[in-house]
């Protein structure tokens, strides 16, 4: 009998963990991802719901201030967090949750929920990760370097995390990260 476990992904941009998590939900039939919620406007093509859940200022506050996100931060001048109740009840129904957040919200989800396990993914190499960014072509020479800045940073603190996962060969990195959940699940 499989149990529910909230899974956090996170790493340095580049790294793709979004990729990962996307095959890795393909694969795994009880795999759900949290939604976030935001106070920015929707974004063209975005549905509540499904991409965010979009919330007023003073609603997100209160949230915030009731205790109700796992994590949350301002970026940008908007706010962005993990609604707990969601979560709590997908890992209640038995579902492996997974949430792709930042470092910062990794270790604030530990804080409240000590049984989350926490999924780093790298990059093979900081010149393969650089490639990467470069590669996107959304981002500028300075976004680039503060990227990289932040990689290393967040590179440095892998080792608090329950599992490092390289990912040099998508689909190597895939089956390990589909392996892991499965292992979980069962334990």
């Amino acid at each position: 009998m499989r149990h529910g476990n909230l899974f956090v992904i996170s790493g340095p941009s580049g790294a793709g963990k979004g990729t990962l998590v996307k095959r890795m939900v393909d694969l795994v039939d009880d795999a759900w991802v949290s939604v976030s919620a935001t106070t920015r406007e929707p974004r063209r093509g975005e549905r509540e719901g499904v991409h965010y859940f979009f919330m007023d200022e003073d609603g997100f506050s209160a949230m915030a201030e009731e205790g109700g996100f796992l994590e949350w931060a301002r970026y940008a001048g908007h706010g962005y967090g993990t609604p707990r109740r969601s979560v709590e009840e997908h890992v209640a129904a038995g579902e492996q949750v997974v949430l792709e957040i930042d470092m910062q919200g990794a270790f604030q989800v530990r804080e409240k929920m000590p049984s989350a396990k926490l999924v780093f993914v790298e990059p093979p190499s900081m010149e393969e990760l650089e490639r990467r960014l470069r590669k996107r072509g959304t981002e500028d020479e300075g976004a680039i370097a503060k990227r990289m800045a932040a990689a290393e940073v967040e590179l440095s603190r892998k080792m608090e995390y329950d599992k490092q996962l390289v990912n040099d060969d998508l689909d190597e990195a895939v089956a390990e990260l589909v392996a892991y959940v499965n292992e979980q699940a069962q334990s």
